[in-house]
């Protein structure tokens, strides 16, 4: 099992060291604190850090040395600077240029959302699931402090007490159902069972037996007897979701049950005793359809004791960051991975419209959950139609993540501790530079002459890489992990090009 990306605070300002790292940990970050004296046996293996914080370093040497120390372990881990200490001479181009900004003190939440994405585009989005479950908290099903959740919540603690039928209306996508379970868990009825059944999902002539039951020879195929939803809701609430698109002539026999608390099963002739709690749900206008004829408006008014309309998200933007937070903590606590979003994203996402109110946010977390496990989101990272840019701060990479796209990313392999024999990593280094140098020749071949009309440098540069990626593919028969290590980059960076590409053996052999 992988470990996930820590964070290195160097410093020999105790205090402030706790208070960065108390707020690194609040939001998911490990952290290993260390001093100027003690910082080198904990950077043993750089590829388990995410960055490393730097602050008040009491040594002799300057932050040069310090940052020359860390480059010669690793020329690709950023580095972040603690506080406003002004640090005596210029820091080299070369040294500097991992240094990805600066963690203002005391530290506020979005600037470190902000540095923690940066440093995660430096490190390539490798980061990787805990061995042990994150604590998680527990949160209510129905999320909100804005005003209209607020009250909806009221709504709901005022009629659940009673027996009143309640419907409730709103968008699909609103939490329908989420505020019928409220309305039963906070009654009298909470230790009955809560029974759903969408009318709109099941056929006309199958909703008359899901609702009512049936009686063995009932039918063609009814070759035992069954208990329809009203009997397994007996003692609690019976949650009739999509009621607008129930056919009228179920409606009838419906409000017969409302009116009376009685009914038969089909094909029956008992009488049965009706004790359950109507709470009813639909998206469509029920006063709309009553002037068409379409809903029964006797059964209208039996449903609509007390109505409760659900915001759409549209109407409560100002609740997205607090159910962002529910949904990852849901995904968490099914052992999937969790996603955090930078300020400029939560502002971004509150401007769009959500025409699928909940469900789609719920959709787009889930979707963020699997393309950046344990990241953050930024603006630029969300699918296009959720990027709202106009008035937000522009995007800017870290110098880091440019340096390393110029440059190249190739850290140096570590090799567990296991016998003195080093003949066999010597060969690998070996074939891996001969057949870096064949991939030499082969460009420079390619590149020999330009085109008098020019060319598109772009265009060239993708479909070069395309090719060379299937060469290497080729090369060692599909293997990503050797064509990875023969292209000089990580398997995760090849198996993500591979994506942008669409590059497979079934597509190149095709």
């Amino acid at each position: 099992m992988f470990a996930e990306l820590k964070v290195l605070l160097i410093d020999d300002n105790q205090e402030r060291c706790h208070d960065i790292c108390v707020v690194l940990n609040f939001i998911g970050e490990q952290c290993v604190v260390s001093n100027s004296d003690n910082w080198e046996s904990h950077l043993t293996n750089p590829n388990e850090y995410l960055a490393v914080a730097i602050g008040e370093v009491s040594t002799s040497a300057d932050i040069a040395s310090l940052l020359k120390s860390i480059q010669a372990r690793s020329k690709h881990l950023p580095i972040v600077l603690i506080g406003d200490t002004q640090y005596s001479g210029k820091i080299p181009d070369d040294l500097a240029v991992q240094i990805v900004g600066r963690i203002n003190t005391p530290p506020k939440y979005n600037d470190l959302l902000e540095l923690l994405h940066a440093c995660q585009e430096c490190r390539g989005n490798q980061h990787i699931i805990s061995d042990s479950p994150k604590p998680l908290e527990l949160f209510r099903s129905m999320v909100g402090a804005s005003d209209p959740i607020q009250n909806i919540r009221k709504l709901i603690e005022q009629v659940a007490k009673s027996d009143a039928n309640v419907l409730i209306l709103g968008e699909s996508g609103t939490g329908k159902e989420v505020a019928a379970r409220n309305i039963h868990f906070l009654s009298d009825r909470s230790e009955g069972p809560f029974v759903p059944v969408n009318c709109g999902a099941i056929p006309g002539e199958l909703l008359e037996s899901e609702l009512f039951g049936h009686e063995k020879g009932a039918f063609t195929g009814a070759l035992s007897a069954r208990q329809g939803r009203f009997e397994m809701a007996q003692g609690g609430t019976l949650f009739l979701d999509e009621i607008g698109d129930m056919p009228l002539a179920m409606q009838v026999k419906i409000l017969r049950v409302l009116q009376e608390k009685q009914f038969e099963r089909v094909g029956g002739n008992k009488t049965i005793y009706a004790d359950v709690r109507i709470v009813a749900a639909t998206h469509r206008h029920l006063e709309d359809a009553v002037a068409k004829g379409d809903f029964r408006e006797d059964l209208f008014y039996r449903l609509n004791v007390f109505p409760l309309e659900m915001p759409a998200l549209r109407e409560r933007t100002g609740d997205i960051p607090l159910l962002i937070n529910e949904l990852t903590t849901r995904l968490e606590k099914h052992g999937r991975d969790s996603v955090r979003f930078s300020a400029n994203a939560l502002a971004s996402l509150m401007r769009h419209e959500w025409p699928g109110n909940v469900r789609e946010l719920a959709n787009l977390v889930e979707r963020m959950c699997i393309l950046f496990p344990y990241g953050v989101v930024d603006v630029n990272e969300l699918p296009e139609k959720y990027q709202y840019l106009e008035g937000l701060k522009p995007y800017e990479p870290p110098k880091l993540k440019q340096h390393i796209e110029e440059n190249g990313y190739l850290e140096a392999p570590t090799f567990a501790p296991a016998s003195n024999d080093t003949s066999s990593s010597s060969t690998a280094v070996k074939n891996v530079t001969e057949e870096n140098a064949s991939l030499d020749t082969s460009l420079n071949s390619e590149l020999t002459s330009l085109p008098e009309e020019g060319l598109n440098l772009k265009e060239f540069m993708a479909k070069l890489e395309v090719d060379y990626i299937i060469k290497a593919l080729d090369h060692h028969d599909w293997v990503v992990a050797q064509a990875a290590q023969l292209l000089g980059m990580r398997r995760t960076t090849l198996v993500e090009k591979m994506k942008k590409y669409q590059i497979s053996k079934e597509n190149t052999s095709a």
